[in-house]
């Protein structure tokens, strides 16, 4: 498996920076990051929203082409992959998505995420299988772009969006020819929405699983509501510190053949951006290291313990 850096990790610190960063500490690749930037860096962003906020390590969706290809020399210069670019545009918006597709052609870069499609019940205008349908539309467009281009669309697990967990994924997915359209699988993204078990998901989403993100976090009490039950909320963490159990992770992706590309998505505010970095591609490396080690046979779980017939008695 090659690991690289989804860009976003890495906010403070502008495309030259980080690829010399990304050289310096190993990593066979990065995931581009590509949004439209703000003209003016806004002030008084809070140290944990400076991800998405005022992240120099993006490429400007406006003008992506010449982003793209500055991007390409400077990788091709420090012998880094370049794993993909990543928009946050809706499977709907198909002209600015038609030019990245292009720009990532006019690299050599194999796909562009697409397909976060916010899904809100308070503002939605439509039932959520309304919204669905017409996702599965749009996606029929973005086929062809990639037909088209070679470079495949790729949607993504995530939570508060229409494809929150693995089964959703594969319903938007099905009857798609992986060859054009697949799949980024985001355990970390999972804690907070839409866990399946690892095995299963792999089992169901087979050749559509195009890249993984890794990154962690967990559910934190967060005091209680006016009935006194506890309320929580979605707190991320370093890789070791998460309910995501990337071990279990690493040793299904092998069982599965899987042997493509990785992204660390790393949100933590614990350390700073190169030693949360140096730490992350070690442990990836144990992770890969632990997962050509034959597993144990799995105990038997106390829910098939309980559903087990009772043999007779001698």
């Amino acid at each position: 498996m090659k690991f690289g850096v989804f860009s976003v990790s890495m906010p403070e610190y502008g495309i030259e920076e980080s690829v010399r960063l990304l050289k310096e500490l190993g990593y066979d690749g990065v995931e581009w990051r590509v949004a439209e930037m703000p003209e003016k860096e806004p002030e008084n962003v809070p140290f944990a929203l400076r991800y998405w906020a005022c992240n120099k390590s993006t490429l400007e969706l406006r003008s992506i082409e010449a982003e793209a290809a500055k991007a390409k020399a400077l990788c091709d210069e420090a012998g880094l992959e370049i794993f993909g670019l990543t928009t946050y545009l809706a499977t709907n918006e198909l002209e600015p998505l038609t030019r990245v597709f292009h720009a990532a052609r006019s690299i050599g870069c194999r796909q562009v995420r697409v397909g976060l499609v916010p899904y809100n019940p308070a503002k939605s205008d439509a039932p959520y299988p309304v919204l669905f349908a017409r996702m599965r539309e749009d996606l029929k467009a973005i086929d062809a772009l990639a037909a088209e281009t070679g470079v495949k669309a790729v949607l993504e697990i995530h939570m508060d969006t229409l494809i929150s967990s693995p089964s959703a994924a594969y319903r938007a997915l099905e009857g798609f020819d992986p060859a054009h359209i697949g799949l980024i699988f985001d355990p970390g993204n999972m804690v907070n929405e839409g866990f399946e078990d690892y095995q299963k998901s792999f089992e169901l989403l087979g050749d559509y699983i195009a890249h993984i993100h890794i990154k962690n976090g967990i559910l934190a009490p967060d005091g209680e509501d006016e009935l006194g039950a506890c309320k929580w909320k979605r707190v991320w963490t370093p890789l070791k510190k998460g309910m995501a159990d990337l071990k279990k992770l690493f040793a299904v992706a092998r069982k599965a053949g899987y042997d493509g590309t990785s992204s660390i998505e790393d949100f933590s505010n614990d350390e700073a951006t190169p030693d949360k970095l140096r730490e992350n591609i070690a442990y990836l490396k144990a992770l890969a290291a632990s997962a050509q080690v034959p597993a144990p046979e799995q105990e038997e779980s106390a829910f098939e313990r309980l559903a087990r017939p009772e043999r007779s008695k001698p």
